[in-house]
């Protein structure tokens, strides 16, 4: 094993415990940011773009058809095939996490509409399903299993906050582990069923679960009610005949005590365990394989990498699967980083110096882990384990815009990407600068009616003299729409004026004449 550290370009405080990274035709995106989108990424989806261990962040494209994807944070994810053989796919996304910390119950398919040499447009559909619908929570994992021709998916373990009927002022916030049920899930039909297993006796959260044929192996995992790692080693199975599905589960022997581990495929039949905690305070350091073949699992201790003084003692990590046996580490700057809530990210390789050479493609797949903010009531338990095995290789496409946390502004109100009238064209995945004000966004005035409200200015059929002029001076500005109706408003009343009557000039007073013999004894006294 080999570990290399890499350095990230101003925008590495995104990629915080929790997030997912998606795997599209070789190419890797970055979903799950720590906080709401802003304009220069308003989708929330970025390419992730590692070239001479440097890692950049380019912003992704939605279809106009697409629903509104949130930042989930610790949602359950996997990969959802036609056929088990099939090339194309499409990721199934349920739960998580959103920036205000409401745990999401919708479940969402995301699929690749478009690809260019330059950009990559995505779909995302809100599926509805009905039946036993799971609630909503975070930290549980999803798969998809095969038998008979048929395909499910299957939905287990997470958290979710306290009932309300339950829940106190001091602990309004306060999480529990979910019923121990089993979630099946026909997209075909739009149904869920849930099962309760007797083997299955503690919710679990954080736990690994790796997916063949028609079998599950869920390994590890933390449980609040206990506050255990499960030491169990679970292997759930699933008979899909015409009729009613079966679902069993058998507890085999040699399991791992573990939560938030990592996991990354090095060969059709070989896994490799890597990170985690034994407990609250302790990291898990020790690499394990597992192998897998003829329904059969096994796991043995590998030789670990050699740890860094920063890994060994930062208190937690988090990492993500790279596929084909790299995965993606980080570990808390602290206050080493000029940027807050920044880390520091490694590459871990699993494989020997000879099959990676063997290796065309720097492959990067999704696994979660680690820990959740400080803030967070249980900072060691809040990750997450997927394993994906979709390539991906660098995005060659480098005239495209990389993402600037320097050029984020609030967008709480207002969006560059709306309609904003009846003949709007301004579209995210079209546009193009039309003003030579324009960067990377189009250019948007305020119409001062009612309320107000913001209309492009390429839209309205602005000069950019006037949009200029009009920036400037401190007047209000009317849309197209309501500049009529403003109008009217302005045009004063015609009112008929009062007559006044002429004031008459004053007439001048005469000056009063003194007598001669006055004017002398005035005189006099006023010179003696």
């Amino acid at each position: 094993m080999s570990l290399q550290m890499i350095s990230t370009v101003s925008n590495s405080s995104l990629l915080q415990p929790g997030f997912s990274l998606l795997n599209f035709d070789g190419h890797v995106f970055f979903f799950g940011q720590k906080g709401w989108p802003k304009r220069s990424c308003p989708t929330g989806v970025f390419l992730l773009d590692i070239k001479q261990n440097e890692l950049k962040m380019k912003p992704a494209f939605f279809s106009k058809d697409s629903c509104y994807l949130p930042p989930l944070r610790y949602p359950a994810l996997c990969t959802l095939r036609s056929d088990a053989r099939a090339d194309e796919y499409q990721y199934i996304i349920h739960g998580g996490k959103t920036p205000n910390n409401d745990l999401s119950d919708k479940i969402y398919l995301m699929s690749l509409r478009s690809k260019t040499s330059k950009k990559m447009t995505f779909q995302c559909i809100e599926k509805d399903l009905g039946g036993e619908v799971p609630e909503a929570r975070y930290g549980h994992t999803i798969n998809v299993v095969h038998s008979r021709g048929r395909s499910v998916s299957v939905l287990f373990g997470g958290r979710s906050y306290t009932p309300l009927a339950q829940r106190t002022t001091e602990k309004w916030n306060s999480v529990v582990d979910c019923l121990p049920s089993v979630f099946l899930i026909d997209f075909e039909f739009g149904c869920c069923t849930s099962y309760i297993l007797p083997e299955l006796q503690d919710g679990l959260s954080f736990h690994v679960s790796i997916a063949r044929g028609d079998t599950i192996y869920i390994l590890g995992g933390h449980s609040l009610q206990n506050n255990t790692r499960s030491p169990n080693l679970y292997q759930l199975k699933v008979d899909l005949p015409l009729g009613s599905p079966a679902v069993t589960c058998t507890v085999l022997p040699g399991g791992i005590s573990v939560s938030s581990a990592i996991v990354t495929q090095v060969s059709d039949t070989e896994f490799v365990l890597v990170g985690g905690y034994h407990s609250d305070s302790q990291k898990r350091l020790v690499c394990n394989t597992i192998v897998l073949e003829d329904s059969k699992l096994e796991i043995v201790e590998s030789v670990s990498p050699e740890w860094t003084p920063d890994i060994k003692h930062c208190r937690t990590w988090f990492g993500c699967d790279m596929g084909k046996g790299s995965v993606l580490m980080g570990i808390p700057g602290g206050n080493k980083q000029l940027i807050p809530d920044a880390n520091y990210f490694y590459i871990l390789r699993c494989k020997g110096a000879e099959e990676e050479k063997e290796e065309e493609l720097i492959t990067q797949t999704c696994s979660q882990t680690s820990s959740e903010d400080p803030g967070d009531s249980t900072p060691f338990e809040d990750s997450e384990e997927f394993c994906f095995s979709a390539e991906a290789n660098s995005f060659d496409a480098d005239d495209a815009d990389t993402y600037n946390e320097d050029d984020e502004e609030d967008e709480s109100e207002t969006g560059y990407w709306i309609t904003c009238c009846a003949s709007c064209s301004i579209d995210i995945n079209t546009w193009v600068p039309f003003y030579s004000t324009e960067l990377n966004k189009p250019a948007m005035i305020l119409c001062s009616s009612g309320a107000g409200h913001w209309v492009h200015a390429q839209c309205m059929d602005l000069s950019e003299t006037m949009l200029l002029r009009l920036s400037e001076a401190n007047v209000k500005y009317f849309c197209n729409k309501h500049v009529d109706l403003n109008r009217g408003l302005q045009t004063p009343q015609k009112v008929t004026c009062l007559k006044k009557q002429p004031m008459k000039p004053l007439r001048k007073k005469k000056a009063m004449k003194l007598p001669t013999s006055a004017k002398k004894s005035f005189l006099r006294r006023l010179f003696e």
